[in-house]
């Protein structure tokens, strides 16, 4: 594993999104998003909005003054155990309407990434080529919707620890589909918890996606903590996704240890460095 590299000073900050499906959850959904802000954080993502209008969801994004980055789009049943309708039998006509859905919320709350979760198909749901070919048409068809939104679709990587039969379990599988769906809206979300437990060798990871990541995640290795913690250098990866020219924003999809304020000096060091 290569050294860490410590941040230079002087170097532009890191845009960080605070996940408020994750984060201050002491406090009600819609009163995260100040609480964010007063955090000091200039972004937020989060799961899912849908249990609130879209134009309730907007005016606290609003008042807090931060900028929607991500969520994801709706993911079937989640009570029920699905993570995703784009591998799933027969839910085409759910899983279209759940991009339209997705794309009124998006336009509400001036957000210009949606996730398609893949799913856990199941094994009565196809073949590996039938769940394949389901995932690409599907994800392809969200991707032509959302660009006449100026909104990229993203797909993530998920380890199978975390989430026992994901479709889209690894980052080279991610690789392969993006280039099988061939659309510009497309993208890779890279999630350095998932990708660690998946298959780690970050630093060559980040360097060899860099062309087709648009948004990356951070959280410790294996608590999925705050990311200052555990087996991952937080320093070393801000240093390599620099190098690499990232310039997108970091989401925060971290289970703080305790109370989500106590837990934020990670975020001062990050600051003061980059003083």
């Amino acid at each position: 594993m290569t050294a860490p590299q410590p941040t230079r000073t002087g170097d532009p900050m890191p845009r960080f999104a605070a996940n408020l499906s994750m984060m201050f959850t002491e406090l009600p959904f819609l009163d995260r998003f100040q609480a964010a802000a007063d955090a000091g954080f200039t972004g937020v993502e989060y799961l899912f909005p849908y249990d609130h209008e879209a134009s309730v969801v907007a005016e606290a994004r609003r008042r807090a003054g931060v900028e929607q980055v991500l969520f994801n789009m709706p993911p079937g049943d989640w009570a029920a155990g699905e993570r995703g309708l784009a591998t799933l039998p027969g839910r085409e006509d759910e899983f279209r309407a759940g991009v339209e859905t997705a794309l009124w919320y998006a336009e509400a709350l001036g957000c210009r990434q949606l996730h398609a979760m893949a799913g856990v198909p199941g094994a009565d749901a196809g073949t590996p080529q039938e769940l394949r070919e389901r995932y690409v048409a599907r994800v392809r068809h969200a991707a032509e919707q959302a660009a006449a939104h100026d909104v990229r679709v993203l797909i993530e990587p998920i380890n199978t620890r975390d989430m026992p039969g994901y479709f889209l379990d690894s980052v080279d599988l991610a690789r392969d589909l993006i280039q099988e769906i061939d659309h510009p809206a497309v993208a890779l979300q890279l999630d350095l918890y998932h990708a660690q437990v998946i298959q780690g060798d970050l630093t060559e990871l980040i360097r060899a996606t860099a062309g087709i990541t648009a948004h990356v995640q951070i959280a410790s290795v294996p608590d999925r903590h705050e990311p200052d913690g555990g087996e991952l250098d937080l320093t070393h990866l801000l240093s390599v996704l620099e190098e690499t020219g990232y310039t997108g924003w970091i989401g925060c999809e971290y289970r703080p240890a305790g109370e989500t304020q106590a837990g934020l000096g990670w975020l001062q060091q990050v600051r003061e460095a980059h003083r």
